[in-house]
């Protein structure tokens, strides 16, 4: 009897331990989940003050503006505004900001679109600036907003002959996960995307000094809090039977989303591509290590399709 109830003791603290193990186990998937897909935002003064800190953003306070807002995947709020080129023009660039970053972080790229003669769009992705909160898919919400965005500047703008893509990091994974849409643009151009958002976090993980495993807790976490899969965020797949025009921009010192990702994308896409891979420039950093020559790629390619 004794050594019945010393058995029934173990085997209640063996259940108890095990418990604790697995809420453990959910609670940290949980705020991986979080962590990974919830960051913390920029407002749009925060995003003001860096941008006007490394570029001279004195541009921005003489253009026309004309803000809106649009109806994304789901219902989803978006906002937008134009930036009006002072000259006539039937050239628009629709502009996709990186990850916590918002509309603002896209105007490092709006000065040389509008020199080269297109009015710009910039907006709020979503979780972003003005937006309501919410959590970030990497790609595939995203793109369905962007798709929508799409739609809604033909719409908005009867004079529009040419339609490009400009995305920036998260941005880039947004401009070319909406390819897989076939949207109404002429080309795209992806600025240090990433490929998969799996390899980056496992490499992140890993230069952390953290085991890359820890990427599957994260997935598991975000399946049962957002119904997402991180392993689904994959904007290479929608390269497959592309015919829109990309050119891939990279920074070579990129160590948040290395060059591999843009070259993979590169070797994936099937339609007229490019790639350049920006030397001694950082994550999201090519062309604020040297414009001169970013423009001069940009301009190039834009050229060879007759856009420029």
């Amino acid at each position: 009897m004794k050594a019945h109830k010393k058995g029934k003791r173990i085997m209640i603290v063996v259940c108890i331990i095990f418990g604790a193990f697995v809420l453990l186990l959910l609670a940290g998937a949980w705020f991986l989940a979080g962590f990974t897909m919830s960051g913390s935002r920029q407002t749009l003064d925060e995003a003001k003050k860096w941008q006007s800190d490394h570029y001279d953003i004195s541009f921005f306070q003489n253009l026309e503006k004309q803000d809106y807002t649009v109806e994304g995947s789901n219902g989803y709020i978006l906002h937008a505004q134009l930036l009006k080129n002072p000259e006539n023009s039937s050239k628009y660039m629709i502009i996709s900001h990186g990850y916590t970053d918002n509309r603002i972080g896209s105007l490092k790229y709006a000065k040389m679109y509008l020199d080269m003669g297109f009015h710009c769009i910039v907006y709020d992705l979503r979780g972003h600036g003005e937006n309501e909160t919410t959590f970030t898919t990497y790609g595939i919400l995203e793109a369905r907003d962007l798709d929508l965005l799409v739609k809604d500047a033909r719409e908005r703008y009867p004079d529009m002959e040419i339609l490009g893509l400009h995305g920036e990091s998260l941005g880039a994974a947004t401009t070319i996960t909406v390819l897989k849409y076939h949207p109404e643009i002429d080309f795209a151009i992806a600025d240090c995307g990433f490929s998969a958002i799996e390899n980056v976090l496992r490499v992140g993980y890993e230069s952390a000094n953290m085991p890359s495993a820890i990427f599957d807790l994260a997935d598991f976490g975000a399946r049962i809090r957002y119904h997402y899969s991180l392993k689904d965020m994959r904007p290479i797949d929608s390269l497959e039977g592309n015919r829109i025009p990309v050119l891939f921009i990279h920074g070579e010192k990129d160590g948040l989303i290395p060059p591999n990702n843009s070259k993979m994308m590169y070797e994936k896409t099937e339609g007229i591509r490019k790639i350049y891979i920006m030397e001694n420039a950082g994550h999201a950093e090519s062309i604020l290590e040297d414009p001169v020559t970013y423009q001069k790629v940009v301009e190039e390619f834009l050229d060879e399709l007759s856009f420029f």
